[in-house]
């Protein structure tokens, strides 16, 4: 059993190579980042992750342009499976272990809903790579009661399970009390983002504080059910993207606009203290990985 690790490059204020060389000195095994749309920058993007040994998780965000997450509310279920279909092209040409998306509409019907997931799945066996759907607010994956339902209908959807969405949407620790969603969603489970979420928003200030240590276990539980039921269905390689991000999502004072916290930091931290857990669960090791 293996866990790999990947830098996503929302929030990171450096260059490319300045994140290839972070992913090596924290031993992250490659980069979660769309395809850049330019010819040219997309070339030297994928020169530059080959030349740092690192693997590429593509990521795609339907019928919205770079750095906008929240599609316009006029595209039709057809319009987001083109963007997708467009977006799983161009990412095809730089070889991804997969592609994660952020996908579909949350004001949509649940008919027009299991339309597009059914599609996405469609395109998935067109293109003979993963799609991993994100679950995250503002798209078709935004409500975990929904979730549930779809999931019943698809059975060979696959999900970035990124729970801090259905934390805030739901305004409390929403998978404690809901097992059939969370083991549902574990079955489904192909890639985890590890954002500890709570009643009031997607991001803690900070998952060291022992102020937020309840929603950091809580999740922790959640990732746990998850790995389980991927080693369950075969997995022996696992991937984790620690996406603290900025944008609102992280805490900044008043007037001064001082983040409380490093991103960098706080994603490291994050995703090395998941690997010493994965490998106390899967190796019984005991070793920190933390420094």
């Amino acid at each position: 059993m293996q866990l790999d690790l990947y830098k996503t490059l929302w929030g990171h204020d450096g260059d490319l190579s300045e994140a290839i060389r972070l992913c090596h000195e924290s031993g992250f095994c490659g980069i979660e980042a769309p395809a850049p749309s330019d010819p040219d920058e997309r070339s030297h993007f994928f020169a530059a992750l080959q030349d740092g040994g690192l693997d590429w998780i593509a990521e795609i965000s339907t019928c919205t342009p770079l750095g906008v997450y929240v599609p316009s509310p006029n595209q039709t279920v057809e319009d987001h499976l083109r963007s997708l279909e467009s977006g799983v092209i161009l990412s095809l040409e730089g070889s991804p272990a997969f592609i994660n998306t952020m996908a579909g509409y949350d004001a949509w019907s649940a008919p027009d809903a299991l339309k597009f997931f059914e599609g996405v799945v469609r395109m998935q066996e067109k293109y003979q790579i993963v799609i991993s759907v994100e679950t995250h607010r503002g798209r078709s994956t935004y409500s975990p009661w929904l979730m549930r339902d779809i999931l019943k209908q698809v059975p060979d959807l696959k999900i970035t399970c990124d729970f801090s969405h259905w934390c805030v949407v739901s305004e409390r620790l929403i998978l404690d009390e809901e097992p059939e969603i969370l083991s549902l969603a574990a079955a489904h489970a192909h890639h985890i983002q590890p954002r500890v979420g709570y009643a009031q928003g997607p991001q803690v200030p900070d998952p060291r504080a022992p102020e937020y240590a309840t929603a950091l276990e809580a999740h922790e539980r959640w990732w746990d059910c998850v790995w389980d039921s991927m080693a369950a269905r075969g997995y022996s390689h696992f991937t984790m993207t620690p996406e603290f991000g900025p944008d609102g999502y992280l805490q900044c004072a008043p007037f001064t606009g001082i983040p409380v916290a490093d991103l960098w930091d706080i994603n490291r931290w994050i995703g090395l203290h998941q690997l010493e857990r994965f490998q106390r669960r899967f190796h019984s090791s005991n070793k920190s990985l933390i420094t």
